[in-house]
């Protein structure tokens, strides 16, 4: 349980409370922020060691500190099991192998995110605002 919530990023928070992993944590982990239940719920993923993660908008909810903090938890599995990322924001995607952009349920896209971000794409259509805010609109 140490080591998942090692992974998940959680250790920071967890070692502050009383009863440390112990500790409660309200109905339904209501007296969590919600970065911090979305890490939990990471951690209990990997408790499982499923092969496959399905994390869809694991950091559409959170502050720019706590999605890093997601995003380090999610770098800690790379190479470690397969992933698939559901997500609107450029930066949870970045550092995917490959994207599959849908549209009405097909696949209408797919590609690293080097090559569909440098060229017209779909995918750079759908990030367009993102890139132009991180700088990097051509």
């Amino acid at each position: 349980m140490i080591a998942a919530g090692r992974s998940a990023c959680l250790s920071g928070f967890v070692e502050r409370l009383r009863g440390q992993y112990d500790a409660p944590v309200g109905p339904a982990g209501r007296w969590l922020s919600g970065g911090q239940r979305q890490r939990v719920m990471l951690a209990r993923a990997l408790l499982r060691n499923s092969p496959i993660l399905l994390l869809d908008e694991a950091t559409g909810a959170v502050d720019s500190e706590t999605e890093e903090q997601i995003h380090a938890a999610i770098d800690n599995l790379s190479g470690h099991r397969t992933m698939l990322i559901v997500a609107h924001r450029l930066s949870s995607i970045r550092h995917a192998d490959r994207i599959l952009v849908m549209e009405n349920g097909r696949i209408v896209e797919t590609g690293t995110p080097a090559t569909l971000l440098q060229r017209d794409s779909r995918c750079r259509t759908l990030f367009s605002a993102q890139l132009t805010t991180e700088g990097l609109a051509a």
